[in-house]
């Protein structure tokens, strides 16, 4: 390739029959009510025109802000909403047909699932529009003035009032950016450890600060079902407004000052506290200071209360997790958080019901006598669940499970909720006993197999009720009894798409379809997919998707061009690293820019090969990143090689994000591939100083290992074709577009083969039509050039 720029280059269209498969419309998304009554499709183009991507953008403490709608301005809304009954006697529909081609956004059922508000946006702005489904005819509530710059616009307050976040009516034009800079810019650190990753889209001047607090000022109000809107208290940096289970209080979360240039907006300080329903302050639950995290460790947090949230089996009861090792993990201490919890009207002493051993993850309300809680710890990959007593916080805690959360043949799956008995979820239970049920992925070493099981609280014991079979994969989505005899499956093949079923587990056979998706690209029916397994060297075991051309026949067509999509995995077990957690009967079809488009130029593709980087015991994993990434990639080659489907002579490894990163080390730390393509990666660790992925440890820790991973380090060593593409916006933390840049000009400088594709206006994640189709189109060509 000449050492050329190319002005006049146009956005290319990548051949057919890709190109008619990227406009065709994907399958709506579904959302159910919260009382499982009525299904809702939302139905939205999966790329957006670039001219979208055009519009406005303000970047701000780590959000990208639309001016013109005071919203994010890379969420992009439903264009057409159907809601209909499920119930197999109902046969009622509710087409938003006065809707058709709007942008609906930020949807949510009422209390009593009877109706459904969302926003619409227009060109100045986001309006609240609710759709009774007695009357089947949405309206309209407010103009176009809710503010969507930071947390949700809105939120039920009760099944006939809404609470809002409005932008205040006087606030008048945006500042306008001096001229003349009014003085330095300093920042400056007084001996404290305030290490911090990568981010993007910061503060960072005293303009930037006054933007900041003029798109995120709101005015909070109540908004009746006829329009009629009441003040609570005063404009402020408002984040969320959250009714309690009963709609008698609101917990507000507003930030204030000082900001920061180093962190986004979420480690600003905030004021936490509850109000009334009319806006006077009942309770001060604790003012945040600006959190600077202190070490690298993934499991530091904040001190002082954080998590704060309503109880969702009591009409009014705060909870919240206060760490009991000063937010440290290098600290060495009995127990990490307790949890507590404080009844309205907040004047008791707050009680402690858990303390954990790890960090505390998360709960789940069940009824006065149970809550499941949660607690992890990254260095050793433990997971706890225990069954604790809220009533009685003082019996011992139940100890579920106790294992490895990598280790996915052991997931006991995830507890099915139901609506409560006021607003949020809670445990679903079977009648008259203490059993719940947990729905899972089903990994095990024969597959994956989505399964329903029964719980007894009481022993501890499990019974499988429901499993999927083949040919099928088939997940649970709703559990509808508290008998889990009706379920509502999303069921799919590899020949069939996913759709969604209502059935009896006493009578599967007679399943109700509630819906009928086609396949959005059948030009793809007849391709081969095949779940692979084989071994690393070292005896750890490996697996990967193996996907063949439609029609290709080995002993007709030989080996084929391979291309190998990947992306590592750390781990401190070899014997979960080489667990089955791929489904094979899943319905494989690319979307956006996926590898799988080459399949239609004649391309074999290699998905996901498993490059588990293991480190076991005090080892760190990517002590030995090089060299167990090569381990990998030797197996997976030599498979497909030794299968007579793949040419070793013509194999492209590739990537995305850490899969770039990935693809390059291999260029350059073996000769097992005769092209790459690497999509918006990092490539020099220095400038990720303060970790990256699943490393924990800093650059001046880690010297060695932070260079030695480093494909820029190497550089000189590239000498297969690379095709480097990177989104001009990226926003991922350590993935600036510098790192592609840097890494083009030291390949350039070398004498390299190397391509260089700067994305106008996309991110991390390509997202517009334009730029996802010539993505395709530069992919096929350099593949087509060097490879075929």
């Amino acid at each position: 390739m000449n050492n050329t720029a190319n002005f006049d280059q146009l956005w290319q269209i990548p051949p057919e029959p890709i190109h008619q498969i990227l406009d065709a419309p994907p399958p709506p998304q579904v959302l159910l009510s919260p009382n499982r009554e009525w299904l809702v499709e939302l139905e939205h183009p999966s790329l957006v025109p670039i001219a979208l991507l055009a519009e406005p953008e303000v970047a701000l403490a780590g959000l990208i802000l639309n001016p013109k709608t005071n919203a994010s301005a890379r969420r992009h809304p439903y264009h057409s909403i159907k809601v209909r009954a499920i119930a197999s006697d109902a046969n009622k529909t509710i087409t938003l047909d006065k809707l058709e081609n709007a942008l609906i956004d930020f949807i949510k059922w009422s209390p009593d699932s009877q109706k459904l508000a969302f926003t619409v946006t227009q060109a100045t702005g986001l309006e609240l529009w609710v759709l009774d489904l007695g009357e089947g005819t949405p309206r309209r509530l407010t103009e176009p003035i809710l503010n969507a710059a930071y947390g949700n616009p809105y939120h039920w307050l009760s099944n006939e009032v809404l609470i809002c976040k409005f932008i205040q009516s006087d606030r008048g034009e945006p500042p306008i950016e001096p001229t003349v800079p009014p003085g330095p810019i300093i920042q400056e650190n007084l001996g404290q450890r305030s290490p911090a990753r990568t981010y993007t889209n910061l503060l960072t001047n005293q303009y930037d600060e006054v933007l900041f607090e003029y798109y995120l000022t709101s005015v909070l109000e109540t908004v009746t079902l006829d329009g009629r809107r009441t003040r609570l208290g005063s404009p402020g940096l408002i984040y969320e407004a959250i009714p309690s289970s009963d709609g008698t209080f609101i917990l507000l979360n507003t930030v204030h000052r000082p900001f920061s240039y180093k962190v986004p907006v979420s480690y600003f300080p905030k004021s936490i506290e509850v109000i009334d329903n009319v806006g006077n302050l009942i309770y001060k639950v604790i003012d945040v200071p600006l959190y600077n995290p202190r070490t690298t460790k993934f499991d530091e947090v904040r001190t002082g209360r954080r998590d704060i949230s309503w109880r969702s089996d009591a009409k009014a009861t705060l909870c919240w997790l206060e760490a009991l090792d000063d937010g440290d993990p290098t600290l060495e201490v009995p127990y990490r958080d307790a949890f507590f919890i404080l009844d309205a009207p907040f004047t008791g002493t707050p009680k402690q019901l858990w303390k954990s051993q790890y960090r505390c993850q998360g709960v789940a309300w069940g009824k006065e006598d149970v809550a499941l809680v949660s607690e992890r710890w990254y260095d050793t990959r433990s997971e706890r669940i225990w069954r604790i007593y809220p009533h009685q916080p003082e019996t011992p805690p139940q100890l579920l499970f106790d294992r490895s959360y990598e280790d996915k043949y052991s997931s006991p799956g995830s507890p099915m909720m139901k609506p409560g008995p006021y607003r949020y979820q809670v445990l679903r239970f079977e009648p008259d006993s203490q059993a719940i049920y947990l729905s899972g992925r089903g990994a095990s070493p024969n597959g994956v197999y989505p399964f329903l099981d029964r719980l007894d609280l009481a022993t501890g014991k499990s019974q499988r009720l429901w499993q999927c079979q083949d040919p099928y994969f088939e997940d649970i989505y709703y559990v509808l009894d508290d008998e889990a005899q009706t379920l509502i499956t999303r069921r799919q093949s590899q020949t069939e798409p996913p759709n969604y079923f209502l059935f009896s587990r006493s009578d599967h056979s007679s399943s109700l379809a509630l819906s009928n998706y086609q396949d959005p690209a059948p030009q793809l029916a007849g391709i081969h997919k095949e779940l692979v397994q084989y071994q690393r060297a070292d005896g750890v075991q490996l697996s990967a998707t193996l996907y063949l051309p439609q029609g290709y026949d080995a002993n007709r067509d030989g080996p084929l061009p391979m291309i190998f999509w990947v992306y590592p995995e750390e781990f401190k077990d070899r014997e979960f690293a080489g667990q089955l957690t791929t489904a094979e009967n899943t319905f494989s079809r690319p979307s956006r820019a996926s590898v799988l488009f080459l399949l239609t130029q004649g391309y074999a593709v290699l998905s996901g090969p498993t490059l588990p980087i293991i480190g076991e015991g005090d080892a760190e994993p990517n002590d030995t990143y090089v060299e167990q990434l090569i381990a990998g990639a030797s197996a997976a080659v030599d498979y497909v090689v030794k299968r007579g489907v793949a040419d070793p002579q013509r194999l492209c490894i590739s990537g995305h994000s850490y899969g770039a990163f990935t693809t390059v080390n291999l260029l350059i730390h073996s000769d097992l591939f005769r092209i790459g393509i690497a999509r918006s990666g990092a490539y020099n660790r220095t400038l990720t100083p303060f970790g990256f992925q699943g490393e924990q440890r800093n650059f001046w820790e880690a010297a060695d290992t932070y260079i030695h991973m480093s494909p820029f380090t190497h550089a000189s060593q590239v000498k297969a074709p690379l095709l480097l593409i990177h989104g001009e916006d990226d926003s991922n933390p350590g993935t600036y577009p510098l790192q592609t840049e840097r890494l083009y000009e030291a390949l350039k400088g070398l004498g390299a083969t190397v391509r260089w594709v700067v994305l106008p206006l996309e991110d991390h994640g390509y997202q517009s039509r334009e730029a996802v189709g010539h993505v395709l189109w530069e992919m096929v060509n350099w593949c087509d050039k060097y490879l075929k």
